[in-house]
């Protein structure tokens, strides 16, 4: 895929002026951090004849530009707030990426297409990483292996009871049945393992919609049309009453007047086609709302990626007054 020429010029040039701020104005794109002790308290096990002992650990939390300033000011040959190579790198890394997803808004691109590999790569790998430290571990060799999990990661872990020892036998077993997916000739071997997830994960979401979409909702329904709403005297407040009943009414309506549009053993007509034509009102303002809040959303992830640009990247806005005297330094020199 060949750019125009227009389009290298305004790389060059946008490379230009990011080298420039870079070095310029207090620079940017830097991230510091600021060191912590971090312990926690291991009690003692009389069974095992352990005392009880504290793990201590350096951490490093990242913290505003300014505080490393004000640090850098006071002593400066302080080492608890420092400049961070690797989340510096991972900031630009961050940054490239972002810039890369933007591009596709002119034209798919190699670049776009290797930031959508490795963003599919990369979630892939933390899924797995995740559901290794936060389910294998703790849960599966948790309780099969508690002596080893307590003295290799997690020494605060809890004894595990006998049935949630043997459930998570059954889960391993389940777990390597699947795995022979992976088998040429042993492949159907994993339909029983799925069919049993499937079955399981099916079950358990019929329920849990059962209770916050259908029960939820019914309940919703069943309130009195005439609510009264009371001050801080304990008086019946006039205009709260009001709008409370208003509100109530339109629900209960609303869901008869659904309920009505979506009844099909009777005619639309008369009564009841006035009702249903209303229940079309009712179902094209939800969908328009549900919509509304869907864009909504995507404007605020926009939003959050430029922020990111032009704020703890490009140090262009400080919003946070993370870094006043960088941002007064760059306008001043510019």
């Amino acid at each position: 895929m060949k750019l125009s020429r227009g389009w290298i010029v305004v790389s060059l040039v946008v490379a230009a002026l990011i080298g420039v701020r870079a070095f310029t104005g207090g620079g940017m794109g830097r991230v510091y951090v600021k060191s912590e002790a971090v312990s926690i308290d291991v009690p003692a096990d009389a069974a095992k004849g352990t005392a009880a002992t504290k793990v201590e650990w350096t951490a490093w939390a990242q913290v505003p530009p300014r505080v490393y300033k004000a640090a850098e000011a006071t002593n400066p040959a302080q080492t608890e707030v420092v400049f961070s190579w690797g989340r510096t790198i991972g900031l630009w890394i961050a940054a490239f990426f972002t810039l890369a997803i933007f591009s596709f808004l002119y034209r798919d691109n190699p670049a776009y297409r290797f930031t959508e590999a490795v963003i599919v790569g990369v979630s892939a790998a933390y899924a797995m990483v995740l559901g290794f430290w936060e389910t294998v571990v703790p849960k599966l060799l948790g309780a099969l292996t508690p002596d080893f999990v307590k003295g290799w990661v997690l020494p605060s872990l809890s004894d595990q009871g006998p049935a949630q020892v043997v459930a998570m036998c059954f889960a391993l077993v389940l777990g390597v049945l699947l795995l022979m997916r992976l088998s040429p000739k042993g492949g159907w071997i994993s339909m029983w393992p799925l069919a049993f997830i499937i079955g399981v994960t099916a079950g358990l979401k019929i329920v849990s919609h059962v209770e916050s979409d259908l029960i939820a909702q019914s309940v919703a329904t069943f309130k009195p049309l005439v609510a009264f709403k009371t001050d801080a005297t304990g008086a019946v407040a006039a205009w709260p009453t009001v709008w409370a009943s208003l509100a109530n009414i339109l629900v209960v309506a609303g869901v008869l007047c659904c309920l009505t549009y979506f009844f099909f053993s009777v005619e639309h007509k008369g009564l009841v086609g006035k009702g249903a034509r209303v229940g079309i009102w009712y179902l094209m303002i939800t969908f328009g709302a549900a919509f509304g809040f869907t864009v909504m959303g995507r404007v605020a992830l926009l939003a959050a990626r430029v922020e990111f640009l032009f704020d703890d990247w490009l140090w262009l806005i400080d919003p946070a007054g993370k870094r006043v005297v960088e941002t007064m330094s760059m306008l001043t020199a510019w």
